[in-house]
């Protein structure tokens, strides 16, 4: 290995995570919109702010099938002297009533009918002993019925012109119930963006491919496709490429010209071995690059660059670590890309559940699994704490963040947690 070569290799400035994450999302550029419907945009990002064109509900409803009354006629009501009323009307869901309520009177009311004027309350049918007196039926009300009790007021849910969805939020099943409540039968969101996966490596195999000696299954590309479509974007896996600089860096220039493909992530390859060429690459192309190495534990050789103003990450090849490149850094990106204002990741505190003994120079972030008791957040490492490992991430559904220090954390300690996002918020 030449000078110039070992200087690439071990002449990297290290950024901090937060440096990194941010000259990344200078780059993550929203990517271009399209209209859907409701069940087709579940789980995107509106492209559109949306406020209520009419309050909800736009009329008096009836949250309870009952009767609809005058409160103040139940102010004396007890058992010794329940209060009678006379039911001068039926009301079904869909219907307008017939009749004002006057004092004395009730109306049949089912849950979410409208509520007739003159009413200010809804007694429960389970509250009520009804009878037959001659041609009418009269009900008695053995209790004060306070004023507004089970009536939803006209923009109770909604008031017109208030914002109901706004840009870059993410469509769950809420958001999409609301957008029909207000007569939205499409909206604007953002596409998915088209993000190509290229695993880098002589010794893998796919899948399918029975074992060689030597040789490992491609695992990096599924996790990354998966993790991708949590995201929002759209995985595609491209063949892998043996540790030959002039085969990758042809398959990434084409990959990176290409309309199907908004953003790039290649595993393996940015360490300092002999056959690292991603770093040769990173250094020889046209593009920018961004940075090479991170004060993170797992993944300091992650990289990033940006040409044509598209993305590309290089990704270390171990699970662990291209696993924690991906959460930290790509899925901001990719959140941004799809207008979201706050990509994250979120944090948490929590207290620490074990012991972790080992020196960290740079901020390590642990698999680790979360539980609650008595009101507190506690977090405790999943498996042995090795990037080369899956197994751990089975368990997993947070990075617990040791910061760096001479000195291991005891457990007790408090310490910040981001906990995995799954794609359903």
């Amino acid at each position: 290995m030449n000078d110039e070569r070992k200087q690439r290799r071990f002449g990297r400035k290290a950024i901090s995570v937060e440096e990194a994450r941010q000259a990344v999302l200078r780059h993550a550029e929203p990517v271009s919109i399209e209209t859907l419907g409701l069940v087709d945009a579940v789980r995107r990002r509106a492209a559109e702010d949306v406020f209520a064109p009419e309050p909800v509900p736009h009329f008096r409803r009836s949250g309870m099938d009952g009767y609809a009354i005058r409160s103040g006629d139940t102010k004396d009501a007890s058992s010794a002297n329940p209060v009678a009323f006379s039911v001068i009307d039926n009301i079904p869901c869909g219907t307008v009533p017939r009749e004002a309520i006057v004092s004395g009177a009730a109306a049949r009311i089912m849950t979410g009918a409208m509520v007739p004027d003159g009413a200010d309350a809804v007694v429960m049918l389970e509250m009520t002993e009804p009878r037959e007196n001659g041609d009418e039926t009269v009900i008695s009300v053995k209790r004060h019925i306070p004023s507004g009790a089970n009536v939803s007021a006209v923009g109770s849910d909604l008031m017109q012109g208030e914002p109901v969805i706004r840009r870059g939020e993410r469509l769950g099943p809420a958001e999409i119930a609301v957008l029909a409540a207000v007569g939205k039968p499409d909206v604007t969101v953002f596409r998915r963006p088209k993000v190509a996966i290229l695993s880098t490596g002589t010794e893998l195999l796919a899948p399918g491919e029975p074992l060689q000696p030597g040789k490992i299954r491609n695992s990096n590309s599924y996790m990354l496709a998966a993790q991708t479509a949590n995201a929002g974007g759209e995985p595609a896996i491209i063949e892998s490429v043996p540790d030959r600089l002039d085969i990758a860096a042809g398959t990434i220039r084409r990959l990176m010209e290409t309309d199907d493909c908004d953003l790039l992530i290649t595993t393996g390859g940015v360490s300092v071995g002999d056959y690292d060429m991603m770093t040769d690459f990173l250094y020889e192309w046209q593009g920018e690059l961004l940075f090479n190495k991170i004060m993170m534990r797992p993944g300091s050789p992650t990289s990033a660059a940006v040409f044509n103003g598209k993305l590309l990450f290089a990704l270390s090849g171990n699970p662990g670590a291209c696993f924690a490149g991906f959460e930290l850094l790509v899925r901001p990106a990719i959140k941004k890309m799809q207008g979201a204002a706050d990509p994250g990741p979120a944090s948490i505190k929590a207290v620490l559940d074990a012991d972790f003994p080992k020196v960290n120079a740079y901020t390590r972030y642990i698999r680790g699994k979360r539980r609650v008791e008595d009101g507190s957040v506690f977090a405790a490492p999943v498996g042995e704490d090795r990037s080369s490992m899956l197994v751990p991430g089975l368990g997993a559904d947070c990075f617990i963040v040791i910061p760096p220090g001479g000195q291991g954390v005891a457990r007790g300690t408090l310490v910040d947690v981001l906990p995995f996002d799954d794609g359903k918020g």
